[in-house]
Order: C-alpha cells, then sequence, then structure tokens
C-alpha cells in the first residue's frame, strides 16, 4: 500500500528530482543573467539517486522526473536513468529539458528508459524564441522534438510559459503547429519567484483566460489520468494534439499535489514554494539506510501544508526555477 499520504489525504505517486541547478539558457523569466555558480556543491550521486529513488518506489512512488537547471547538462544522465529504470516499482521515467541535446541523443535517452519527454518552446518565432531564451536554438530544438517522435518516446509535451505582451499572441501558431502533430502544448503560467518580481508584474497573464479562448474555440476539457502533473488537459475533434493548462495561481491547484521534490543536493522540498527543504543526503549514502530514510520521509511529510501562498507574494525558498526544476 502506498504509505506517502499527507495529512490532507493526498498521495505522492510522483518524484520531481533535480539533478543539477547548472542551465545553459538565460531565460528573462528564469535566469537573465545566466547561470552564476554559487559555491563547490557537490550535486547527488549516481549511486545516491539511485538510493533515494528505491527507497521513495518501496513506499508506493511509481513516477520520476529528471530535472534540474538543464538535467542534461549531466554527463552521466543516461546512466542515471538506466538506473532508475532498474528499480523495482517504477513504471515511468520522464525528464524536462530545453532540448539542446535532445536531436543527437533521443535514441540513447529512449534506450534508457526514459519514456516521456517535455520540451521547453517558450516561442515559435525564430526571434522571439532568442529574445526569450538567449539561445537561437528554435530550429535544433524543434529537431530535436522530431528526433524523439522517431524514437518512441510514449509521451511528448512542450511547456510554453505564458508571457503577456511577449508570446500571448502566439496561441494560434501553437494550435496549427499541433493540428496534425501528435504533441500536447503544456502553457504554464508564469510564477512568481524571489528573483524576477519586477518581470512577473509585467509579464503575468493568468491561466484561465487561455482556458476561457480555448472553450471559445470549441476545445473541451478532459478527466485527470493517474499519475498526472497538475496541468488541466483539453482536447479539440479537428486537432491530434492536445493543450494543457498549467495555472498555478488558480482555485484550488494544490488539492491534486501528487509530487514531491528533490535537489540536486539532496533536500526533499515539500513544496516548489515552501520556506526551506530537509537534508536527506546523509540517508543516501548505503543501501542498508533505507528503511531509515523511508520513515524519515512519511514523517516530513506530516508538516506538507494544505496549499502554497503565491497569491500572497510568499515564493518561498526558491530563488529562481532553475534552482528546483519547477
Amino acid at each position: 500500500m502506498n504509505t506517502l499520504i499527507d495529512p490532507h489525504g493526498r498521495r505522492f505517486s510522483y518524484l520531481r528530482l533535480s539533478i543539477t541547478d547548472v542551465c545553459n539558457y538565460r531565460c528573462q523569466y528564469c535566469l537573465p543573467e545566466g547561470y552564476k555558480k554559487t559555491g563547490h556543491t557537490q550535486f547527488l550521486s549516481a549511486d545516491e539517486i539511485e538510493n533515494l529513488v528505491t527507497g521513495l518506489a518501496g513506499l508506493g512512488l511509481w513516477k520520476v522526473r529528471l530535472t534540474g537547471g538543464e538535467p542534461t547538462i549531466r554527463k552521466d544522465f543516461a546512466e542515471i536513468a538506466a538506473r532508475i529504470s532498474a528499480i523495482p516499482g517504477i513504471r515511468r521515467i520522464a525528464t524536462t529539458t530545453n532540448g539542446y541535446r535532445l536531436a543527437e541523443n533521443a535514441d540513447l535517452w529512449r534506450k534508457a528508459g526514459i519514456s516521456a519527454i517535455n520540451v521547453s518552446v517558450d516561442s515559435l518565432d525564430q526571434e522571439r524564441f532568442a529574445k526569450i531564451t538567449g539561445q537561437d536554438h528554435l530550429s535544433q530544438v524543434l529537431g530535436g522534438i522530431r528526433a524523439a517522435q522517431q524514437a518512441g518516446f510514449e509521451h511528448i509535451k512542450v511547456n510554453t510559459v505564458l508571457l503577456r505582451d511577449i508570446n500571448d499572441h502566439e496561441l494560434p501558431a501553437f494550435l496549427e503547429w499541433i493540428r496534425t502533430e501528435d504533441l500536447s502544448i503544456r502553457f504554464i503560467e508564469l510564477m512568481e519567484t524571489g528573483t524576477n518580481q519586477a518581470y512577473f508584474e509585467r509579464h503575468h497573464i493568468r491561466g484561465d483566460e487561455i482556458r476561457d479562448r480555448l472553450l471559445a474555440l470549441g476545445w473541451s476539457n478532459l478527466p485527470r489520468e493517474e499519475g498526472a502533473g497538475p496541468a488541466q488537459e483539453f482536447e479539440h475533434p479537428d486537432y491530434r494534439g492536445r493543450i494543457g493548462i498549467i495555472a498555478p495561481y488558480s482555485k484550488d491547484f494544490c488539492n491534486t499535489c501528487n509530487r514531491l521534490r528533490v535537489t540536486a543536493t539532496g533536500n526533499l522540498r515539500l513544496c516548489l514554494f515552501g520556506n526551506g527543504g530537509h537534508d536527506l543526503r546523509h540517508l543516501l549514502q548505503h543501501r542498508t539506510q533505507c528503511e531509515e530514510l523511508q520513515q524519515t520521509i512519511a514523517d516530513l511529510l506530516i508538516q506538507k501544508a494544505p496549499t502554497h501562498l503565491l497569491h500572497f507574494h510568499q515564493t518561498g525558498a526558491t530563488p529562481h526555477l532553475a534552482a528546483m526544476g519547477g
């Protein structure tokens, strides 16, 4: 039986695991000045990651998403995925990437056990993409998505952060893209963090606005699937692809939370926008620590709050999304 249950009755089957906070992009809403190293931090090793996921799998967790920063920067990225895929109880490994290495590695990563991939594409216009991300990589990233389709990934999603007066007018272009493509576009509401307050105030657009536009165009809401992330999904009979909206400022957003988060240095974060983490690294050194690790995590879940406090501009200990993988 799944024992990862918090006091609010939510079950946790899904781990978002950051394996690095390094990123090679300079996205306006996250790292506009680029990644800056802060000390000599050593990220979790492949052995520590395997011990962590083994312990969580023993408590019923079955889905792992590798995030960053940009997770594929790690040279042992494929090895980490392969080791996780061999852990009993793990049924799905996913990753979120900016896609800059996807074209040449899609087959390798699929063979390593990754079956679901989210690729960030904040604009379909080359100049605008470069302006948002700091990298002129749009054609490279789109080529990576095509390579992922050919490699046989079961789930391919495109992450697009909604930015008022920057890309919110591109909805027709994104819809036209998925008219014949088996892709799911995830429109993500811009979230306030510790370092982007002014940018947030200028460019935040509520996900509800996009939802209303979709409904007016004949799109219909789909029921939530087991183990799904936080997106509200939509389909349309004239389109092969789907749309998802991740709207953390919407009512009751946290009610369906099923995700635990662990940072690249081994801190358990009970909420992306919580006020701190709980160090697990000392419990990841030996397989004999598995029971102690499991009990510690189960005990910490008692502290999980019912909701984040983003509505009150309380962004917690997350300075930017690259620090936690979103």
